[in-house]
Formats: structure tokens, sequence, C-alpha cells
């Protein structure tokens, strides 16, 4: 990362600051300032959103029409407001992409793993980049790691490597004399990614949350000795439990960091632990499946973003399949910004097994943190195949019946009104990762089946 850079993203950070003391009124200005300004933008520049928002210029945001991934990927060269810019080249130079390299030497590049569907693309110009980074370095200065000029913080990063996925591309963005990063595959051998660490010393651990609790327990079990002033977790829920075992191994208390491709940073935890969304940078909107909003502390079908600062790609009520609730309380740390009850992951991640009666009923993975939390394990994961469900657990220090386990799941699922199917317990080194390393907890056929 160039001096030049660094300079803008601490010009940003120091601007994003200012508005964390703003008052409601103030930040609702500020939102529909720059709400106004992205319509207007869009609406010149995108002959996609000239189609799409046609008739809806005095409507307001919750009357316009959502954007799903689908419909981006469908008219991404109409949709983003640069012409010279085609799905085909931006195509092309991620498959060949093989280090920090940006398309048309303009533009910082990334997709989606595709967990949800078809992949999707996203790109930043420098203005957007620099927003992008600044929000992320928000995060981290509300962990207690400040990023300046005067003093360099070693920070670890434990997730993807590939050069088009986005923590991937904001480690290499950020690396530099000042802020030095290493970065360690989530999906490598864990014995190599622990001797990494123990090398470098970490100030700053930043990791999925799966792979949050497992370095916690490699920390307890001696193997990993670093003694990170922060640990920040993202991508994936982070458990009560997994929350538990960090504190413990650690000796600090995790922030959570609330995150996507298409937006970046969404929402982080405060100094007090409570997480705040990022209304300065994305309006954030909590809909039951007909994209109608929910009252706080009601867990949503998923989640609507829009995010202000976006011009190459405009995002306006973009859905994602997050299920999550906010909160109606202020937080004692003073800023305004608006707080998340709970994140409780994405539609995908809900199973749905047979019932009585010919009926299915959706199970929520609440049902099995529940159940499995609580156990000696490391770590555990359900996956769901036709008529069965297959558990593969880590074992713990101490064990515990493949019986047990089976008869309290079993109760817990007739308990939530399905008729339980088979399931297989089986005692893994590890679970299984995605390519990205991530290590879901639940595999639903459902979404398995919507991509195959």
């Amino acid at each position: 990362m160039s001096l030049g850079f660094i300079v803008g993203v601490l010009r940003e950070r120091r601007a994003l600051r200012s508005h964390e003391r703003w008052s409601r009124t103030m930040l609702n200005s500020r939102q529909a300032a720059a709400l106004v300004e992205l319509r207007r933008w869009a609406s010149e520049r995108s002959p996609f959103y000239r189609r799409f928002h046609a008739g809806f210029a005095s409507r307001p945001l919750a009357e316009l029409p959502v954007l799903t991934k689908g419909q981006l990927m469908e008219s991404f060269d109409d949709l983003v407001t640069d012409p010279r810019v085609h799905l085909g080249e931006v195509r092309e130079f991620l498959g060949t992409l093989d280090g920090y390299h940006r398309f048309q030497d303009r533009y910082w590049v990334a997709r989606t793993s595709g967990s949800t569907g078809t992949p999707g693309i996203f790109l930043w110009n420098r203005a957007e980049w620099t927003t992008v980074i600044a929000s992320y370095a928000r995060a981290q200065e509300w962990a207690g790691i400040t990023a300046d000029l005067r003093r360099r913080t070693r920070i670890g990063v434990v997730s993807s490597r590939l050069p088009w996925h986005q923590s991937a591309l904001v480690g290499m963005s950020v690396d530099s004399p000042f802020i030095p990063v290493r970065r360690f595959d989530a999906a490598a051998p864990l014995g190599e990614t622990v001797a990494g660490l123990n090398e470098w010393e970490p100030e700053n651990l930043i990791c999925y949350a799966s792979m949050g609790r497992v370095l916690a327990e490699e920390q307890l079990a001696g193997r990993l000795h670093v003694a990170p002033r922060a640990v920040m977790c993202s991508s994936e829920v982070l458990t009560v439990e997994a929350r538990r075992r960090i504190r413990l191994a650690f000796g600090v208390e995790p922030f959570n960091v609330y995150a996507a491709t298409e937006p970046a940073g969404i929402a982080a935890e405060c100094e007090r632990h409570r997480l705040h969304l990022f209304e300065d940078l994305v309006i954030t909107e909590v809909v039951d499946d007909r994209n109608h909003p929910v009252p706080a502390g009601v867990v949503g079908a998923k989640v609507l973003v829009t995010v202000l600062s976006s011009r190459t790609q405009p995002l306006i009520r973009y859905e994602m399949s997050d299920t999550i609730s906010l909160s109606d309380q202020r937080c004692e740390c003073g800023r305004q910004l608006a707080l998340v009850d709970r994140i409780e992951g994405r539609t995908e991640d809900v199973l749905v097994l047979p019932a009585a009666g010919g009926r299915t009923v959706s199970i929520h993975p609440n049902v099995f943190h529940r159940v499995l939390e609580p156990l000696p394990v490391t770590q555990w994961q359900v996956e769901q195949m036709p008529g069965a469900l297959v558990l593969r657990v880590v074992p713990g220090q101490s064990t515990v019946a493949a019986g047990t386990i089976v008869g309290t799941l079993t109760r817990a699922l007739a308990d939530a009104g399905a008729l339980p199917p088979p399931i297989d317990v089986q005692l893994v080194d590890a679970v299984v990762k995605t390519p990205l390393g991530k290590a879901p907890l639940i595999k639903a056929l459902h979404a398995r089946s919507a991509h195959a």
C-alpha cells in the first residue's frame, strides 16, 4: 500500500470517527443526503437503474424494488456506471489473478464464493476502496487497535488467501511497513497455521469465527502461544461457546465484526461489545420474506443493504440472506449508531425436515447450538443428507457418548415439531471446510441443491 493511499485511509477514518458522536438527527440527515446523491448518480449513469427505478423517482427507499444478486449479475454491464467495464473481461481478469492487481489498473475486484448460488462480482474505485479500508479500520479501532504512521502493529489474518476473496484483498491492500500483515490460509493444515502465528506473534488476530474457536483450543492445549491485544471474528456466527473459549484462551473478549463482500463492513462491536451498525456507510433494512420491515427484537427473513458510497456498482436495496434482528436500545458508549440485537446466520442455514401430517418444519440453527455448544467438543458440523443427518464432531479433552448426543438431539428436533431423521455421529479430526477455509456449522440440503 502506497503512502498516499495510507494517508487517504487515515483521512477517511478521521472523517468517519467524527460521525460516531453525531446525534440521531445528524445521522438521519447524513443518510438522507447521501441516499439522494446515490440515487441521482445511479439514475444518470446506470442504464439498468434508469429502467429498474423508472416511475419511482419520488418514492421513498422502502418502496423501491429489491435488487437480487441474480439480477445484478444478469445485468452487470448495464448496472455498472463505467461503460469500459464488461463482465466477460472482469471474469477473465479474475480467472488469471495470482496476486495483488487491479482491473484495468483502476478497480479493486472481489467475488463471492457462490455458496448461495451464482458467485457475485463486485468492484470498487480508489475512493470507494478507501472507504472500505477505513470501515475496517474503524472496527479495529473500536477493538483497541489504532493504525497510524507512528507505531507498527502486527496483524495476523487467518482466512482465505485466494486473491479474489475480499479478506485477502483487504489484507494485501493494508500490508505495508507501517501496518505489517501476515495472512494465513484457513484451509491449510492447522499445524502450519499455528507455527506461522507463533513466529509472527500478532498483536491483532483476525479470523473466521470457527477458526477463532479452533485457535483457542490450540492455545489452551499449549501448541499455540500468542498474546494478541485483540481477537476479531467475522464471516460466520460467533457462538456463545466460541466466545467463551476465545476469552479463556487469549485473556481478551473477542470482537465480532459483521461484514460481507458486497457492502464490506456493516457493523462492529464497540469497546462495550455491543454491535453497532455503520449507519453512516450502509442503510440496513431487516425485513420479512415480503420485504416489509420487522420490529426491533424480531429476526428478519433477510437483510436489504444500500451502500451509500457505492458508485462504480451502485447497490440500492440489495438483498442478502442474513437473518438478524435489531435493538431499539442505545449503547452506554455514547454512540447513537443503531445496535444489532443478534445475528443468527443465513436462511441457507435453516434445515427443512419432515413433520407430522405430511408437512415440513423449518429447524433453526439455534436448535443445534443449544444441544451441541455445551458439549466437550472443539468443533461440530451438521450436514443434511436425503433422509438423514450427519453430525461430525471433533472431540475435546473429555469424551461424550455418541448415543447421548443422538438421544438429546432427537428429542430437541421432536420438540421443534420435526419427525427426527436418523442421525449418524462421526468422530473426526476436522470438520469439512469450504475452499475458502470456512467451516459452516450447518450444511442444509436445500442450500446445496439450489446451486448443484
